[in-house]
């Protein structure tokens, strides 16, 4: 037992602590928490030397604005803990190794410090390395809290949250107002750094508690990893228990050459896997079923025998062989003989039901991350005709470049809304129909009530209510779900696949959502940067062809080039 104090205060710390712990013994693969939510295969590729000339996928151009805005993020937060608890606060400097940055925090557990920011603990002897943001300093240890950049609470009761002001659990209470978000990611790392705290000495006896700060850094939310939140009952530590121990047995067999026991397979983690290049050609050569049903509904057909493209599409689709998870199965065999005949979509149905009306309005919302919607885009059309005293058709963008979150985001949602309004007034009062078109209205009606909410009583910002009532309404039509629901997609239902079925391009060959985050950040000059006036244009267009896009989709599924898509009962 060290028992050691630091500014008068005294800790007790189980074990014997070395500089650098333990330690990994040689050949003993070395894996940090995020191994528990990956893919086994990429675990594998990860720690296969031979691995090391395999194709890969050019880095995302959004992960170093993600890194840079976590950075931003954490430093708000140490800031914010070390002036509510100055003599408790001490933290580990971002500068030296890993090695330097342990041998630091090992000095501040041994002083008994009471919060110790940017901590790096011991690699132990499973191999398990990592950091934690923050840790607390409690009866015999220490307890680990994260920091991390997207909302951990939704509204409600129950979770078990201290304020930020005072972040130990023996401030927590029930909260009257939150419930916890489910962020599996998070507890699992959580469950790493509390085995990694076990394995240094430096926890409680009975720990089993890890907290995590969220995007509101307002509160710290205090996880009971012991608790069975996870199916069959199993608790956080019993979970991660057995993916850290699978994960490691992958790591290991393909460090040492043995028999992988992990094999590529299309799951939706692949689509921003930095491996997906390797993996792709590797099923691409097999015609994997993976290619067309992914995840738990490949491995449910792979189980009976069918792992290929070709296996699947001559089967009877009448005849289910197996309960498939996902889809009917039907769709999975029309899928396949889509594939085989390179169609990227079919019909279910010879005529596609979409809302027409004599005034449109196509909508499109751009946001940076959970920080704010900067621009609404709308493309207003007249299919029934253009009236004199009419709006002029056409697109146009209600946007703020003040960098988010900015009050004047307010005053852009209120224009817009002001202006979404008089159309639909316009168009009753002159005896026409009205419709308004989005795709995927998960992320635009998401923001349609957070704007209405955080900016209430800005002037054109309406009322909860009255927003509610636009997304219940049939008039407010989300294009995604005609496509999920009419059509059978081979290769992915975004409306980058989409619409160039219907003979829609975008402008610029970068269009995406995750580099228009890099371009807002050169256009409101985020970096510290002068605002770049030729990235908002970029932006604008970018929106532009987005709100043309869903207009071109629609008109494509009620006009004649339609039947050009073979019907699944085809193939």
């Amino acid at each position: 037992m060290s028992v050691s104090t630091l500014q008068g205060v005294t800790v007790s710390i189980r074990g014997t602590i070395s500089g650098s712990g333990p330690g990994a013994p040689v050949g003993v693969p070395v894996l940090d928490a995020a191994a528990t939510t990956r893919c086994r295969r990429r675990v594998h590729l990860d720690h296969d030397p031979a691995a090391g000339d395999s194709p890969r996928a050019l880095p995302d151009p959004a992960i170093e604005q993600r890194r840079a805005d976590a950075r931003e993020h954490r430093a708000h937060i140490a800031t914010a803990l070390a002036a509510d608890q100055p003599q408790a606060w001490h933290s580990v400097p971002e500068e030296g190794t890993s090695r330097e940055r342990a041998r630091r925090t090992e000095e501040l557990v041994a002083a008994g410090a009471g919060l110790i920011g940017g901590a790096v603990l011991p690699l132990d002897r499973a191999g398990r390395r990592g950091s934690a943001e923050l840790l607390v300093r409690v009866p015999g240890g220490y307890l680990p809290v994260v920091v991390v950049r997207h909302r951990i609470t939704d509204p409600g009761t129950g979770a078990l949250t201290a304020p930020l002001a005072t972040p130990f659990p023996a401030a927590a209470r029930p909260d009257t107002e939150r419930k916890v978000r489910s962020q599996p990611r998070d507890l699992l790392r959580l469950a790493h750094l509390l085995r990694m705290l076990q394995s240094a000495g430096w926890a409680p006896e009975d720990a089993g508690l890890g907290g995590v700060i969220g995007l509101d850094a307002d509160v710290v939310v205090w996880h009971d990893l012991r608790a069975g939140h996870w199916p069959g009952e199993r608790s956080t530590l019993g979970e991660y228990d057995e993916r850290f121990a699978d994960r490691a047995a992958v790591a290991l067999a393909a460090a040492t050459g043995a028999a992988p026991l992990a094999e590529p397979s299309r799951i939706l983690e692949c689509r921003r896997c930095p491996w997906w290049p390797t993996c792709e050609a590797v099923l691409e050569e097999r015609r994997d079923v993976s290619l067309v049903v992914r995840g738990d509904t490949a491995t449910a057909l792979k189980e009976i025998g069918v792992g290929t493209v070709d296996e699947l599409a001559a089967l009877d689709p009448a005849h289910e062989p197996v309960p498939m998870p996902g889809m009917p199965f039907a769709d999975a065999v029309a899928l396949a003989r889509a594939r085989l005949r390179g169609l990227a979509v079919v019909r279910r149905v010879p005529q596609v039901p979409v809302l027409r009306a004599d005034v449109e309005v196509d909508v499109d919302m751009e946001s940076f991350g959970e920080s704010g919607a900067y621009m609404w885009g709308v493309q207003l059309s007249y299919p029934g005709g253009i009236r004199p005293g009419d709006a002029p058709e056409g697109y146009r963008a209600f946007a703020t470049w003040d960098p988010v979150p900015t009050p004047d985001e307010g005053r852009s949602f209120g224009e817009f809304w002001t202006w979404l309004s008089g159309i639909r007034a316009a168009a009753a009062a002159s005896g026409r129909t009205f419709a308004a078109y989005c795709y995927n209205e998960q992320a635009e009606n998401r923001w349609l009530l957070s704007s209405a909410q955080r900016f209430s009583g800005m002037p054109g910002v309406p009322p909860v209510a009255q927003v509610q009532e636009f997304i219940a309404a049939d008039t407010w039509v989300d294009l995604f779900a005609v496509v999920n629901e009419w059509f059978l997609c081979a290769q992915g239902k975004g409306l980058k696949k989409i619409a160039p079925v219907a003979g829609f391009t975008w402008r610029d060959p970068e269009a995406g959502g995750e580099n228009s985050m890099r371009w807002y950040r050169d256009a409101v000059g985020m970096d510290g940067a002068e605002p770049d006036a030729a990235q908002r244009e970029r932006l604008i267009g970018y929106n532009t062809d987005d709100v043309l896009a869903t207009k071109a989709l629609r008109e494509w599924m009620t006009g004649a080039a339609l039947t050009e898509v073979p019907l699944a009962s085809e193939l």
